[in-house]
């Protein structure tokens, strides 16, 4: 259930950066340029409170969660191209869903 909420959560803040990045005011752009410092923190925090085994399966937890990102987005381009932009988004998020769901037994077999 908790990956559920991450994933909620983690898909706002995505959503709110790019309709935020359309906006003719200023300091939301200084918002969204502040996410991957954000990010940078965060990391800093997880090495100083994390063992390196469990900050290395955080990572590898991110760069999985990053290619879904990417492959979100590129489907959504691919897909719009060939669908109306509904079907396309539904489209590209049900490939997203698939990819992140049967990737989740994968990187539990690399954390072995």
């Amino acid at each position: 259930m908790f990956y559920v909420i991450q994933f909620i959560l983690g898909g706002t803040v995505m959503l709110l950066a790019s309709w935020l990045s359309k906006s003719n005011l200023h300091f939301l752009s200084g918002i969204i340029t502040l996410l991957p410092i954000l990010t940078l923190l965060n990391m800093r925090l997880q090495v100083k409170n994390m063992t390196e085994e469990t900050f290395h399966i955080v990572q590898q937890n991110a760069i999985f969660g990053a290619v879904g990102m990417v492959l979100f987005t590129v489907l959504v381009f691919y897909f719009s191209g060939l669908w109306k932009p509904s079907y396309a988004i539904l489209g590209a998020l049900s490939i997203y869903i698939i990819f992140m769901v049967a990737g989740r037994p994968l990187l539990t077999l690399l954390h072995l």
